[in-house]
Order: structure tokens, then C-alpha cells, then sequence
């Protein structure tokens, strides 16, 4: 009995001293969960009891001036999986594999993990493939539990490659990526609402306890300056500028210079941002780049603008005063040559209509270093417009400290600065609307998804550079260069058209790229009361000649004639123009061909450095308005005296007439339809005026 006792006691004992212990134990295993875990582990059991869902906002649109879309959002879909209802995980992949276009293993994994509460397996599928899915369920349900599509969107541009560059791209998830997609994110985006519902330990909802939801606030609508049919001329004119001359790019930029709105912007080449090439992110930042407002460039003659509103602002020099051009001048040592032959006597108006160097030359010394740095910053040059469009640059000015005599009068004529097509033909834009530097901008205004007025752009006057009365001497200053001098090519009948054209000189790897140019034209109208500004920017033409006067001003002047006419504003007179024939002056000395032209009613200009006329544009043998610019191409031994034909194939008619045309040769037409041959063939190298046969014939209906 006491050994059983002593037993009993010590097991109490023992009992006593280990149910503390354990109490400890479990209290701290509790505070453990409780506390420290607490509110991990809660997550951890929301997560599987509740199913969350996120509510994308529908982005906002853009759109043009009138309200036309220019950018919206479509319709799409998401597909997604909640594993813990899938009963088969790799037939569930086997069987949307192909629909989806994903790895099997990619599906099967995402369908396999069961702690998560539903997983995205892919966004963005046009309806077509949601529909697909929606048979596949029906059909197949016991292997497709689980999958379940959502209403999504994506980004949509109504009108293709149109405006590329300005509008920009997002990115996949929505978000802008570039342009005014990437810069209006803040307002385009909305906000993301949600959706929470609570779950059974297989995914399914349990209705009875209800659930949360949060609506989404729709993106705000960004209405820019852009007009929709400006825009299309211009996109029009790009492109057939881009076939004509052969160029690597065309840039065009149009603007009220009243107020510095931007009507249409156009970057050549471009890309359809429906389909952007993803998959080459090489060639599609090349393509993104918006380079009316991103690439810097010596601008050449059309920078005399410039110079010559400042000549005339400080009394440098006035409209009559002379001016000798003996082909060349010399500064410092350091020798610089007209464009052309020598222009002898002349007066700054005559010099401006010949774009002659040595006029510029001599209108820079007189104007001094000082002076001229004070109107170019008044002008804007050397700093950002300010204009909202991202990638701006702001242009290369050499230092005033540094800038010597030698640098001025470059700049003067268009070198030794380096401009971005915003920067220059804003500043043109202050020549002739009275003085008034405006700053650029593209968005007018914002509203909200409920149509209130967020925010709202108005005409800014940045400087005045120039007096009303210099701006008016400009304008008929520039009004001559298109009737009497090389901005013929622009002249459109009825109206009263300014402008100025360029070609500059084309730096690859630092140093002066040989046989390449940069043609522009810049252009104003109507030029008593400028409504429109338009330049055309045509960069490294494989056609000869490839002067601005040849490349870009009849572009410029198909813009003009449409835009004002699509602006209800008529032209001052109707009158039968007076037609001429082009005389042949092949093979003539370039005297004689001028005085020939000038015979004939028309003016001509030299290009080349030959003294014999071996090529001439318009062809032999056009009938043109009195009065049209024929370059007279003497060309040296080097050069080719010969065009090489386009190619025509697939092309109807009227865009292979207009093309060949472009290249001052001749149609010849068998058949109605597309083009499906041509004689000589593309990059034949013919001369001017030669026929190319074309044989068309309509599509197979059956095919």
C-alpha cells in the first residue's frame, strides 16, 4: 500500500509539474497564431474563401477639334482560371491551347495552382476568339470547369496609321506607352473598381452571403487641335511625297499661326498602331519617334525667314537695298558659295526670292553677333516649345561667348544651327502674324466620363520678337518668293500664297553626307491674313533634282489648295488660266535654256554644276500655267542625266499616271484594273519624258 501511494503521489507530482508546461505551450502556440501570424493567416483564409476581382475603367477617347475619334476603346476579353474547380489540369491545357495560342505547359501550370483564387491566363481576345471559348464550355464543360471570361478592353484607332507619332501607343495592360497616350495617361486611364464575392472550399460563390463591389470611374475624353481632314491631306501628301521622291521620311506639320494650334502632324514612315511590331522593339521605337518634334536639323534657306525679319526689325537693311552675289563671299578666311551661279547685282527682296547666300552673308555681319542672339531667343530658338508633345528637343544654338563671325553669318543662311520643325516654323509663324511668338500646343481640352471640364488650353503669347509693321513687310516679302521666285511650285490660283523653300545639308556619323539633302518647304496663306501654316519636310530624296522647290513645295501647295478650301475660304478671283507648253532644252547651254523658258512664259532655275542642260523638270512637252518654275538640271559628269522608273504593279490608273508623273514620264495604258505589268520595268533607268507601258486588268471575281 505505501509503495502504491509513493507511486501515486509521484505521478500527481509529475502531472502537476508537466499540465503547466503544456498550458504554456498551447498559450503560446495561440499567441503565436493569434498574434504574430494573425494577420497573415487571415489573409491566407480570406484569400480562400473570398474571390476578388478586378473592374478595369473603360480608357477615354480622343479626338479631333470636331469630335472625331481619333483614339477609343474596344470591346475585348480576359480569360481565366480558377484552379481549385479544375478537374484535369493538363486536358484543361490540352484543349485551350490552340484557341489561346499558349504553351500547353504555360496553361496547365497557372490551372494547377490551387492557392490561388483565379489566375489570368491571357487579356485582350477579340471577340471572335471569345466566342470560340464560349462553344468550347458549352460543348466540353467538364474539362473547361473552371474557365471563365471577363469583359476587358483594349485600345482601338479608328483610322489606322493616321497620326501615329502624336497619338501614340499603350501597352497591353492599357497603360500609355508614348505620345499623348503616355503623356494624358494621368487623365485617359480612369480607375480600377472591384468586385468581392464570397467562395466554397471549391471555388464556388456561396450567394447567400453577398459580396462588395466598388464601380470603376471611366477614363476622361482629351480633345486635341487636330483636324481630322487636314490631317488626312496631309497623311495623303506624306505619302505620296514619300513614292515620288524615293525618300527615307517625310515629316509635315500645319498650324494656325494665330494661335500656334496644331492642325495635322505627320511622321512618314509610321505604322498601324493597331497592330504595332511588338516583336521588333527596334523598329518600333525608330517608328514611335515623333520627329516634327523630336530630331534636330540645320534647317538651310528657309531659316532666311528669319534673318531677313530681324534685318528688317533692326534696320539692318530694307527691301530695296543692294546687295552683289559674285557666286561667292569670303569671312574670316573661310569661303562660302552661293547655290547657284552668280546673281550679280540685286536688292534684298530679289536676293531672298533667289535664296542667295552672299545677301545672308552680308545681312548677318551687319547685324552682329549680339543683336542677332537677342531676336534668336526672342524667337524661341535654343530652348523647348513647351508644346505637350513628349520627346521635344530643344534645338542646338552655339554659345553667343563662343560664336564668331564666321558662325553667324552660317546661321544666317540656315547652317551652323540646328532647329525641330515645331521650333522653326513656330517662330515663322511670329514673321508673319503680326510678331507674336505663340506657343504651340495639340490639346485643347479635357473632360471628364460625366462630360465636365477638366482643364483647357488657350493661345499663349511666349514674346513678341518683331514690330506688326516688319511682320507685314514679310508677308509681301515672302508673298514674291512664291509668285517670282523658287517657291513657284506652291503658287495656288485664286489665293494669295507666302512661303519659302530649303535644302539643307544631311550629317551622318558627324561629317556632311555627300549626294543627300533635306528638302522643305514653308508656307503661309492666306498671306494677307495668314489662317494656315504648312511645312513640308522631305528627308534624303533619291530623285534628282532633290531641291524643297521640287521635293516638298508641290505638296505643300496640294495641302494649301484643299485646306483652304475645306476652310470656306474663297479665292479672291476666278480666271481662265493661260496654259504652255514646256520647250526641250536638252542638251542646250544653261543660258540659252533660260532665255528658251523665258520665251516661252516660264521661269527657270539651274541646278547641277555642268554648263549644259542634260535633264529638265516638268518634262518637254508639259502643258502647264504660265508662269511655272522649270529647274534646268547641268549636270557634270558624275551625275546622272537619267531617272530610273518606279515600280506601278498592283497600282490602278490614276496612281500609276500620277506617279510616273512625279518622275516626268509618261503613261501608256492597256486594260482596266490594277496594274500587272510594266515595260521598261522598275528601277530602269530611263530619261525624262520616255512612255512606260502598263497593262491593267480587273481582280478574278473568284479569287
Amino acid at each position: 500500500m505505501i509503495a502504491t501511494g509513493s507511486f501515486i503521489r509521484r505521478r500527481v507530482a509529475l502531472a502537476m509539474a508537466v499540465y503547466p508546461l503544456l498550458f504554456l505551450a498551447l498559450t503560446g502556440r495561440l499567441f503565436h497564431l493569434c498574434v504574430a501570424r494573425g494577420g497573415e493567416l487571415t489573409a491566407r483564409a480570406k484569400k480562400q474563401w473570398t474571390s476578388e476581382a478586378v473592374i478595369a475603367p473603360c480608357r477615354g477617347p480622343i479626338t479631333d477639334r470636331n469630335g472625331q475619334l481619333l483614339s477609343a476603346s474596344a470591346t475585348a476579353y480576359t480569360a481565366s482560371v480558377t484552379p481549385r474547380q479544375v478537374a484535369d489540369p493538363v486536358a484543361f491545357a490540352r484543349a485551350l491551347s490552340p484557341i489561346l495560342d499558349l504553351d500547353e505547359e504555360i496553361i496547365s501550370r497557372r490551372a494547377s495552382d490551387t492557392s490561388r483564387g483565379g489566375v489570368v491566363l491571357k487579356r485582350q481576345l477579340p471577340r471572335r476568339i471569345a466566342q470560340e471559348l464560349r462553344a468550347l464550355m458549352t460543348t466540353d464543360s467538364s474539362v473547361l470547369k473552371g474557365l471563365y471570361l471577363e469583359q476587358d478592353s483594349r485600345r482601338y484607332y479608328p483610322m489606322g496609321a493616321f497620326a501615329t507619332q502624336l497619338l501614340g501607343l499603350t501597352t497591353v495592360d492599357g497603360e500609355g506607352q508614348s505620345g499623348l497616350e503616355k503623356t494624358m495617361d494621368a487623365y485617359l486611364r480612369g480607375k480600377s473598381g472591384a468586385s468581392t464575392s464570397e467562395v466554397d472550399g471549391k471555388g464556388r460563390g456561396i450567394w447567400l452571403t453577398g459580396g462588395e463591389y466598388v464601380s470603376p470611374v471611366d477614363g476622361g475624353r482629351v480633345e486635341t487641335t487636330i483636324d481630322y481632314a487636314i490631317q488626312s491631306y496631309c497623311e495623303q501628301a506624306a505619302r505620296e511625297a514619300m513614292a515620288a521622291n524615293r525618300a527615307s521620311g517625310v515629316r509635315i506639320l500645319v498650324m494656325d499661326p494665330r494661335t500656334g494650334e496644331i492642325l495635322a502632324m505627320v511622321n512618314k514612315p509610321d505604322f498601324d498602331p493597331n497592330d504595332p511590331p511588338r516583336n521588333d522593339v527596334d523598329t518600333l521605337t525608330s517608328l514611335m519617334r515623333n520627329r516634327v518634334v523630336s530630331d534636330a536639323y540645320e534647317p538651310g534657306s528657309t531659316f532666311k525667314i528669319i534673318t531677313t525679319a530681324v534685318a528688317l526689325d533692326t534696320g539692318a537693311a530694307s527691301e530695296n537695298d543692294s546687295f552683289y552675289c559674285g557666286g561667292s563671299v569670303t569671312v574670316d578666311g573661310s569661303r562660302v558659295r552661293c547655290w547657284s551661279r552668280p546673281h550679280g547685282s540685286e536688292t534684298l527682296a530679289q536676293g531672298l526670292c533667289n535664296s542667295c547666300n552672299p545677301v545672308f552673308v552680308e545681312l548677318g555681319l551687319r547685324i552682329g553677333v549680339g543683336r542677332f542672339y537677342g531676336y534668336l531667343r526672342d524667337f524661341g530658338f535654343g530652348k523647348a516649345t513647351g508644346c505637350g508633345i513628349p520627346g521635344e528637343a530643344s534645338g542646338i544654338l552655339i554659345s553667343e561667348d563662343m560664336c564668331k563671325r564666321v558662325d553667324i553669318v552660317r546661321v544666317a543662311f540656315g547652317q551652323s544651327i540646328a532647329v525641330t520643325p515645331i521650333q522653326l516654323l513656330t517662330a515663322q509663324c511670329a514673321a508673319v502674324n503680326g510678331g507674336y511668338l505663340m506657343k504651340p500646343y495639340v490639346v485643347s481640352r479635357v473632360y471628364s466620363a460625366q462630360g465636365e471640364l477638366l482643364t483647357e488650353n488657350r493661345p499663349q503669347v511666349v514674346s513678341r520678337p518683331i514690330s506688326n509693321e516688319t511682320s507685314m513687310r514679310m508677308r509681301a516679302l515672302l508673298e514674291r518668293v512664291v509668285e517670282e521666285g523658287g517657291g513657284r511650285n506652291a503658287r495656288v490660283e485664286g489665293y494669295r500664297i507666302g512661303g519659302k523653300t530649303g535644302t539643307a545639308q544631311v550629317y551622318k556619323n558627324g561629317a556632311i553626307a555627300q549626294g543627300v539633302h533635306i528638302g522643305s518647304f514653308v508656307g503661309f496663306a492666306p498671306i494677307d491674313d495668314p489662317k494656315v501654316a504648312v511645312m513640308v519636310i522631305v528627308d534624303e530624296a533619291k530623285t534628282q533634282p532633290d531641291y524643297g522647290s521640287v521635293t516638298a513645295a508641290p505638296f505643300a501647295r496640294d495641302i494649301l489648295e484643299k485646306t483652304l478650301s475645306y476652310l470656306g475660304i474663297a479665292p479672291r478671283y476666278e480666271k481662265e488660266t493661260e496654259m504652255v507648253q514646256v520647250p526641250d532644252a536638252a542638251g542646250m547651254g544653261t543660258d540659252e535654256a533660260q532665255r528658251v523658258m523665258r520665251s516661252a512664259g516660264l521661269s527657270s532655275q539651274i541646278g547641277g554644276s555642268g554648263d549644259r542642260v542634260l535633264s529638265q523638270l516638268p518634262a518637254a512637252g508639259a502643258v502647264v500655267e504660265k508662269g511655272s518654275l522649270v529647274m534646268l538640271y547641268a549636270q557634270g559628269q558624275a551625275d546622272e542625266p537619267w531617272v530610273r522608273v518606279p515600280g506601278v504593279l498592283g497600282m490602278t490608273k490614276d496612281e500609276a499616271a500620277r506617279l510616273l508623273a512625279s518622275y516626268s514620264l509618261k503613261l501608256k495604258s492597256a486594260g482596266q484594273g490594277a496594274a500587272v505589268s510594266q515595260s521598261p520595268p522598275e528601277n530602269t533607268p530611263v530619261y525624262p519624258g520616255q512612255v512606260i507601258e502598263c497593262v491593267f486588268e480587273a481582280p478574278d471575281p473568284g479569287g
